[in-house]
């Protein structure tokens, strides 16, 4: 009987509650209950995924990068010449080594580079460095006209060089790196109009050679060697990684990592993507081109080099940059264009969100930009949580999680996924850790069923469940900047980075 006036009174008060007071719902039963949300349609500012800002940094005119600035850019930031505004966790840094193409890099440089990675340690938001030697062109007489040698990049010795002074360096910082990219080849670090790495234009011999590949080949495997074991390096084209992979020879329709490769700190696992000219042709400017080798001429790979690309970024970092609006209606908001499928197909994690403003303005006009804002890289959704009401101080606990990841990609960095308990009266918070591997929470539903370990050390009491999904660098982990908010209404705390699950349990 008192069961039953306990279920009456409780349907009373739920018919008087408002829609938004009904935004999580419990349903208990004798030793658990069941908790549902409401999805948020808000652009949440999580780390490692979204658009980013731009920074350039020239070695010869050295001007830092501003905290105030980048601390700024976690608001929605207006873009001049756009019709849109961003709000970042990431900022792309392009460092211009223009002072140092024929020289060691200074230890003048190195430190300031170290101070702008305390910078945006102190600002709340990572970083996307690219190294480079030159990012203007000059016209001539050349076959191409508007782009002619000498283009101004460095020798391999000096390439080499500058990222064993790098090494350390970026190893020093890797918590506010998201991800690294390749650069050094060629203007703007793109690996194609290049004095020393095979010049693949009408300017050069119109494909790349044996040793050419092989030239790449070590620059790549240096940077990957100078990079943490847990951290990406992107390149530019799919053929690069496929050729760094398989060999020199390999074919353009080598097969694409495996689930059980992903995330497993090899190199194959750790090379991803930047497509510079998303959405720009049939194949991207050349990102979809067979650049031949000694024996072999440059053709045309647009389908095989597609297809290896869309199966092989589901495990990798994968962002760009648009840089042209001719490509239409292809790049157009469905169901004219192809824009969110593009996105999807190829598990975008970040964009660039200053360039190219003609194009990312389309979007806007054809109402798929807030969607877009939304959807890069993961998005987690949180649909139900089973949740145990008592406990036993040193027993276990069952918990299960029903999230939905509707973003296009998964988190591509490594962080842990924690059930927090926190004290309701002494605010003291015990972590139980799920056995889990957030980077494998692809788009689609993660069911987060465990038993958990009751945390050592928790005494009687009534306690608040929550999610935490923090970053992985001891230094950054109790930085709510640099957790991930679940896409949920009423269950973030701003001040801790925790989710709030909305349950209570009772430890006895």
């Amino acid at each position: 009987m008192k069961a039953l006036a306990l279920l009456a009174a409780s349907a009373l008060f739920l018919m008087s509650c408002s829609k938004k007071e009904l935004a999580i719902k419990s349903t208990p039963t004798d030793t658990a209950t069941t908790a549902t949300y409401t999805e948020s349609t808000l652009d949440i500012v999580n780390p490692e995924r979204g658009f980013f800002q731009y920074a350039e940094i020239h070695s010869s005119n050295y001007i830092p990068l501003s905290q105030s600035l980048l601390a700024s850019y976690r608001n929605s930031t207006s873009i001049t010449g756009a019709t849109y505004t961003v709000s970042c966790s990431l900022v792309f840094v392009e460092y211009v080594l223009d002072s140092f193409v024929t020289t060691p890099i200074s230890a003048d440089f190195l430190t300031k580079f170290d101070q702008d990675c305390a910078t945006a340690r102190a600002a709340g938001v990572k970083l996307i460095p690219r190294f480079i030697y030159t990012n203007t062109t000059h016209s001539g007489t050349c076959a191409e006209q508007s782009v002619c040698p000498l283009y101004g990049d460095a020798t391999k010795a000096i390439v080499l060089e500058h990222i064993s002074q790098l090494a350390p360096h970026l190893q020093a910082n890797e918590d506010v790196i998201a991800v690294m990219q390749l650069g050094f080849i060629g203007i703007y670090g793109e690996n194609y109009y290049t004095d020393y790495f095979g010049d693949a234009s009408s300017n050069g011999q119109g494909k790349l050679l044996d040793q050419n590949w092989q030239d790449r080949i070590d620059v790549l495997k240096a940077m990957l060697a100078a990079v943490p074991t847990d951290r990406m390096v992107q390149v530019r084209t799919p053929q690069f990684k496929e050729r760094y992979v398989y060999g020199i020879q390999a074919s353009v329709n080598s097969p694409a990592m495996t689930d059980a490769e992903a995330f497993t700190e090899t190199d194959k696992a750790r090379i991803g993507f930047h497509n510079d000219c998303f959405l720009s042709s049939t194949n991207d400017e050349g990102t979809y081109f067979d650049y031949g080798n000694s024996s072999t001429p440059e053709a045309d790979a647009t389908t095989a080099l597609r297809n290896y690309e869309a199966y092989d970024t589901k495990y990798t970092a994968v962002g760009g940059e648009t840089c042209t609006d001719a490509y239409t209606p292809q790049n157009e908001c469905e169901p004219s264009g192809i824009a969110k499928t593009e996105f999807a197909e190829f598990h975008y994690s970040f964009l660039n969100a200053v360039y190219d403003l003609d194009l990312n303005n389309n979007w806007v006009s054809g109402g798929c930009m807030d969607s877009i804002k939304q959807k890069l890289g993961y998005r987690f959704v949180l649909r139900k949580a089973e949740l145990p009401t008592s406990a036993s101080a040193t027993g276990n606990i069952s918990v299960n999680l029903t999230i939905a990841n509707i973003g296009y990609a998964s988190p591509f960095n490594p962080r842990p996924v924690q059930l927090i308990l926190r004290n309701q009266t002494s605010g003291k918070a015990f972590v139980a850790a799920f056995n889990t591997d957030i980077r494998k929470w692809y788009t689609g539903t993660i069911n987060l069923q465990q038993t958990l370990t009751m945390p050592s050390g928790i005494t009687a009491g009534n306690y608040d469940v929550l999610l935490n999904l923090p970053d992985n660098a001891a230094t950054l982990n109790t930085n709510p900047n640099f957790s991930i908010q679940l896409a949920n209404d009423n269950t973030w705390e701003s001040t801790t980075g925790y989710n709030k699950l909305q349950g209570t349990l009772v430890v006895k």
